[in-house]
């Protein structure tokens, strides 16, 4: 049966929402292009239209996903008021995902262990992705009166918690790693100030 489209839903949308459910749920390889058309419900004729290649498809994943993920970051911690708190949403953020049913762990570090030694194109992806959440974590480290050596710390908090929560299948590690960020900003921030 083919999936009815939403209203005002493009035919490029549908193909990226049922290819980023399968890649994140099966894995770049194990997913071809047929299962694609099926979950989409769009010729493979027009699937190779839209993109020439599998690689192309993984590629508009990656970076949708990027877009996609980031943005719901900037959303919930742009919520929380002006300060370390916002630091501290990140984990917030994280322990959301993990708690969410098909949560499989990072999509960029998947790739990159599927595809990163082969695939230029994965690995720069999935290195921008990273590169990119480190400069919002090194933003908001700034934003909220810490030191800029706190930045690697916190962003490796964060990237292990995402790991451990795909292993563990567990959201925990969100909260010990919010905790571990909230004694890292008490330690720095001048007194007076609140981490949250």
């Amino acid at each position: 049966m083919t999936p009815s489209p939403a209203a005002g839903e493009s035919v490029e949308d549908r193909v990226l929402d049922a290819a980023g459910e399968l890649f994140y749920a099966r894995g770049l390889q194990a997913v071809g292009m047929d299962a694609i058309r099926g979950a989409s419900g769009v010729s493979l004729k027009r699937l190779y239209q839209l993109f020439p290649s599998k690689d192309a498809l993984v590629e508009a994943y990656l970076r949708r996903r990027d877009e996609h993920w980031r943005g719901a970051l900037a959303r919930h911690v742009e919520a929380v008021p002006a300060g370390p708190g916002r630091v501290l949403a990140v984990y917030d953020r994280l322990g959301q995902w993990f708690a969410e049913p098909d949560f499989r762990g990072c999509a960029f570090v998947n790739s990159f262990g599927e595809l990163g030694g082969t695939s230029p194109v994965v690995a720069g992806l999935a290195r921008a992705h990273k590169d990119a959440f480190r400069r919002y974590v090194a933003d908001l480290v700034d934003a909220a009166g810490a030191p800029a050596t706190l930045t690697d710390p916190l962003v490796l908090l964060a990237e292990g918690a995402i790991t451990t929560a795909a292993l563990s299948g567990s959201a925990e590690p969100a909260r010990h790693a919010r905790e571990a960020a909230r004694v890292l900003l008490d330690a720095v921030t001048t007194p007076g100030r609140t981490a949250g």
